[in-house]
């Protein structure tokens, strides 16, 4: 029973703490663009260099 005095305002502290790094990563921009990487890596980009003689 004892355990539970320490864990529960722990966990109370984890949720918190992972709320603000989520609206932090939000507020920074971190998920505007969820489209742009996918469609990325679809584009044919592995062409061999020029050759400069």
């Amino acid at each position: 029973m004892e355990a539970l005095y320490l864990l529960i305002p722990l966990s109370v502290v984890l949720v918190f703490a992972a709320l603000w790094v989520f609206f932090r990563a939000s507020d920074d921009g971190q998920f505007d663009d969820l489209v742009g990487p996918a469609l990325r890596i679809l584009q044919d980009d592995d062409l061999p260099p020029p050759d400069h003689k």
